[in-house]
């Protein structure tokens, strides 16, 4: 952690002085911790005072779908793999000493897409489902107008000469980081293939065109994800998969063309690559590391060619970015969240969570706060719910154990009216109805490394006595059967902290967060 980053997030060591030096430490749940805790954290917040410096660097982290739910069971799942409770823990952001709730609906729907929320935070404008960098008056799928085209803030930082950075583990063309620099009425509209006739011949360009031919300075200087798919044409080999080709039908092969353009670029496509010295010492780096998104984090292991996770992509942006003397600002998206929430598997968008806090946690070690901004939000919240009056401790993913009549723990799991257990964590719909026997139909096609087999009973409500709920393969129950859960429509939280932090407060609309940032920098 920067040396600068100690003096506000230290603090919490009132607690322990408050409890007097030398002495036995109460019990956690004692009475006198829970009034230490107080005080330390009142007198953490005293110290807190807008700061007087602009910021000279921005990081904006997009849990995708990180609603509140999301955050919590991420931090007790995360705080029980550490050997505790999992309450009481915290994530790496839940430390950032500011707070706001941001309004999420896009202006044609109550309950959002990426792409409209994406560009409400980087152009200050609400869209429509669907559009990216465009405005409202934008309909999806048909050719855009000049007039609709929206400024991104990354653009706006290039033709400053700030430095840029885009950290996904999805496609590097998906919605959230297309709209740093894309503008299309079609979010799917990643590679030329997918562009309709017309829209092409009235002048769209794809998603991955636009990143390789972004106008605004020398464009993206780093830009890290998945996507290689998107970038290379229908008779390329993909150098990890043999198996698999480019999709592109214009016959283009952009990462050789984008490496050519300038001197000093590189494009790594796996974790070594992406740690040797040349990447290291290039001007300009394109690492994709996977023909489509990156593996879930849970699965990161055993990828062939070797990933490197959300936090070593943003570490390595970072120093990279911050060589530039004038600034930078970095978008670093913790994308498969959301796609686990999708498939209705609350395990692989729990540990995308988690592995989302460690990128936070890897950025706050790097940078100074007196200097920096660092925002941490989502997009979209989704459909996961926490219920049950399970006991402290008990695990996220597992069955409900509760309490007895006096508030002691039990070990028999509690039963529904029917007498049969439930887990703790479920969602309002998507593939777990009743238990579902496999996953969504589209599931294996749209995320091939997602197991096939999926525990379950799907006769009525399960009896989950002997299921193991905390398996990958299990998916929650789910109330709405759909073959893919959809987002949630509440507001989602926003953390802060840094230069120009005190800023983000109360309840604001998505887009605000773009004008408090642009504030932030000073412009």
């Amino acid at each position: 952690m920067g040396s600068k980053n100690r003096h506000w997030m230290g603090l919490i060591v009132v607690a322990g002085m408050a409890l007097g030096m030398g002495k036995e430490p109460p019990h956690p749940d004692a009475a006198e911790s829970w009034r230490a805790q107080g005080e330390a954290a009142v007198a953490a917040a005293r110290e807190l005072a807008p700061s007087p410096q602009r910021a000279r660097n921005v990081i904006l982290f997009v849990g995708d779908g990180m609603g509140v739910s999301t955050v919590t069971a991420a931090r007790i799942l995360d705080g029980q793999l550490r050997g505790g409770s999992g309450e009481e823990h915290r994530l790496a952001f839940e430390r950032l000493p500011h707070l706001a709730l941001m309004k999420t609906y896009n202006t044609n729907q109550q309950v959002p897409d990426s792409a409209g929320t994406a560009t409400a935070m980087l152009t200050g404008v609400k869209t429509r489902a669907g559009v990216i960098g465009l405005d409202a008056t934008a309909a999806r799928g048909v050719a855009s107008e000049p007039g609709q085209r929206l400024t991104t803030l990354f653009e706006t930082a290039e033709s400053r000469g700030l430095a840029t950075g885009v950290v996904t583990t999805t496609t590097i063309t998906h919605a959230t980081p297309a709209a740093a620099y894309a503008h299309t009425p079609h979010r799917n509209w990643e590679n030329d293939a997918e562009i309709p006739a017309d829209a092409a011949s009235a002048g769209e360009r794809d998603i991955a065109l636009q990143l390789v031919e972004m106008g605004a300075g020398d464009g993206i200087d780093v830009a890290l994800g998945g996507g290689r798919t998107h970038f290379l044409p229908k008779d390329a080999v993909d150098p990890e998969h043999p198996e698999e080709r480019g999709s592109r039908g214009d016959g283009r092969n952009l990462l050789d063309e984008w490496r050519t353009a300038r001197p000093g670029r590189a494009t790594p496509w796996n974790r070594d690559q992406l740690a040797s010295p040349e990447v290291a010492n290039a001007r300009q780096v394109l690492g994709l590391f996977e023909p489509s998104h990156m593996r879930f984090d849970a699965q990161r292991a055993a990828d062939s060619g070797g990933e490197p996770s959300l936090a070593d992509m943003t570490a390595f942006a970072i120093d990279r970015l911050a060589k530039n003397e004038s600034g930078y600002v970095l978008l670093v998206e913790g994308g498969r969240i959301d796609h686990g929430h999708h498939l209705g598997s609350a395990f692989f968008a729990l540990y995308d969570a988690i592995a989302f806090s460690a990128a936070v946690d890897a950025a706050l070690a790097r940078v100074d706060l007196a200097d920096t901004l660092v925002v941490v939000t989502a997009d979209h919240s989704h459909t996961l719910t926490i219920a049950g009056y399970p006991k402290r401790g008990n695990p996220i993913l597992g069955l409900v154990r509760g309490t007895d009549a006096q508030g002691d723990p039990i070990d028999e799991p509690t039963r529904d009216a029917s007498g049969l257990p439930y887990t703790t964590v479920g969602y309002a719909n998507g593939p777990g109805h009743h238990g579902a026997s496999e996953a969504q139909p589209e599931g294996p096609k749209r995320f091939p490394h997602l197991p096939r087999e999926v525990k379950g009973v799907t006769q009525g409500r399960p009896d989950l006595s002997t299921v193991d709920t905390t398996d990958p393969r299990y998916l929650p129950e789910a109330a709405v059967p759909l073959t893919a859960e959809t987002h949630g429509g509440e507001d989602v939280p926003l953390y802060a902290g840094g230069a120009g932090s005190h800023l983000f407060h109360g309840v604001q609309e998505q887009s605000y967060v773009y004008y408090a940032i642009r504030t932030a920098l000073g412009w």
